[in-house]
């Protein structure tokens, strides 16, 4: 099984459908959603936020985000 690239970011939207738009340290801007440990222990994520994304091997456009970083 492909290993998942993790990278940081920040959340530059709010999308329907529990998605957000984040740009890349690299620049490139991807679609994540939220892993499900985070959705569990309900993390808030804001535009601004800094948090850390793992980008799919299959499609560098999309991803999941992790963690909410201070």
């Amino acid at each position: 099984m492909p290993e998942h690239h993790k990278a940081q970011g920040v959340v530059e939207a709010v999308l329907p459908r529990s998605l957000f738009r984040v740009r890349l340290a690299d620049g490139a801007a991807i679609t994540a959603s939220l892993a499900t440990r985070a959705r569990r222990v309900t993390v808030k994520v804001l535009p601004g936020d800094n948090v850390t994304v793992e980008v799919s091997p299959y499609d560098p456009t999309k991803g999941r985000i992790t963690e909410r970083l201070k």
